[in-house]
């Protein structure tokens, strides 16, 4: 499917590598852009992956430690620099408002995009955008922390041999599609009748977060999840210490909600190998795996129909 891709801005955590920016993952869905966490260096990484600013219509903000948004402010000052017309709205934890008002006014500069504020205040829809629900779940960290999905509703494929079978052509079809029904003669051709269900398409975003319920919920039956495993199991300890993932915690939780392409990010700088995270993963997981590198391309997979109209 065209125009459905994750742009891989940064994988880095707490310190950026000489590889791996800070966070910044931008989900292009149709024409509407969703840029989550904004770490420092988001602007530049945007410009080498061939990312203008205008193609942000929302940002998504997990908490407020500074590898996840210290890239704000540029962001929202380049914005206005290249003259976005069209509002972004801004999604992050209520709980940090004094935090968000310091980066969206970091610097003096020609205030000129229209930036909307939209708090998370709990679990919950967040809001319908063109591109489907935006929806929030709490995660497990030492601040506040949110993970994102987006849930693209229900439709249905048109099917062309039952349309020509049943004398449907033209403009009928669209407005068999916007009515449920039209009329062919002395017959009445309904939509089910020349159609088949099309299930929406789920993306889900998860970062800095132990084990929790708003990991499974937001990651089951996702197409895509973008998910941090910031530690290797030897090392789980300090995971939970710290409130984050290991790759085997992050895969196992993606086979148990039956994810069909997962990414992995958010790697600790205390390892060089990322085939040690692939490896790992491999043992949980045995769908189609990405071990994310910076300015990466990831296409959300074709949708797929399965046993229960859902892809495998």
């Amino acid at each position: 499917m065209a125009g459905r891709e994750l742009v891989v801005l940064g994988t880095a955590s707490q310190a950026p590598t000489r590889t791996r920016n800070h966070n910044g993952y931008l989900l292009r869905w149709d024409g509407r852009g969703f840029l989550f966490d904004p770490g420092e260096g988001t602007q530049r990484q945007m410009l080498l992956a061939g990312v203008p600013s205008s193609a942000v219509h929302r940002v998504l903000v997990s908490h407020f430690h500074g590898d996840h948004c210290l890239g704000l402010p540029g962001v929202v000052q380049r914005m206005s620099l290249d003259g976005v017309a069209h509002p972004v709205v801004a999604h992050y934890p209520a709980s940090g408002q004094v935090f968000f008002d310091r980066l969206r006014h970091a610097s003096v500069f020609a205030d000129l995009v229209d930036v909307r504020e939209g708090p998370v205040h709990g679990d919950g829809v967040l809001a319908q955008d063109p591109a489907g629900t935006i929806e929030a779940r709490r995660l497990e960290h030492p601040v506040p922390s949110f993970g994102y999905r987006l849930v693209e509703p229900d439709g249905r494929r048109m099917l062309p041999d039952r349309l020509a079978a049943a004398g449907v052509a033209g403009p009928d079809v669209g407005r068999l599609q916007r009515e449920g029904a039209v009329r062919v003669g002395e017959t009445t051709v309904r939509l089910e009748d020349v159609s088949a269900p099309r299930p929406g398409q789920r993306f889900a975003f998860v970062m800095d977060t132990r084990l929790c319920d708003g990991v499974a919920a937001l990651a089951e039956r996702a197409d895509l999840l973008v998910v941090e495993s910031t530690f290797l199991d030897g090392d789980a300890a300090l995971a939970h210490r710290y409130g984050h993932l290991t790759a085997r915690q992050a895969a196992r939780v993606a086979a148990q909600a039956g994810v069909r392409r997962l990414v992995l990010t958010h790697f600790s700088q205390r390892y060089d190998d990322p085939r040690r995270f692939e490896d790992e993963a491999r043992s949980e997981y045995g769908g189609d795996l990405v071990v994310a590198a910076d300015l990466q391309r990831v296409p959300v997979p074709p949708r797929a129909v399965g046993e229960h109209g859902r892809g495998g």
